[in-house]
């Protein structure tokens, strides 16, 4: 299945780090890792919440390939419109899941509003 993940410059700067093989671990305080099911919600999380939360104001979008297998086992979570569509990974999982991602991690938008 391909799956999208809006992320800040810290978190892409970990999985460059790491050869865009596997996202980072989750902090204490975010107990869920929510890969997102469709582009358009991720670049809006990317494009709305990251550029205006994050001290750089700046967010990314990206795409990944993970075993459909695997991804049986965790449900589709709709949060807000039908196409806010999220998957639900435990933070203790996420090590398990990386091992599941096909080929690499691709950024596939970026935006940025430095006049904030």
């Amino acid at each position: 299945m391909i799956l999208y993940r809006p992320v800040g410059t810290a978190e892409l700067d970990f999985i460059k780090a790491h050869g865009y093989q596997c996202f980072p671990p989750r902090l204490p305080e975010q107990p869920i890792f929510y890969p997102v099911l469709n582009r358009k919600y991720a670049s809006e999380i990317a494009g709305i919440w990251n550029v205006k939360y994050n001290e750089d104001h700046k967010g990314y979008v990206t795409q990944f390939e993970v075993e459909d297998v695997y991804l049986s086992q965790f449900e589709i979570h709709i949060v807000g419109r039908s196409y806010h569509q999220e998957l639900w990974i435990p933070a203790e999982e996420l090590t398990e899941f990386n091992r599941h991602i096909i080929g690499n991690i691709e950024v596939i938008e970026e935006f940025s509003n430095t006049n904030e």
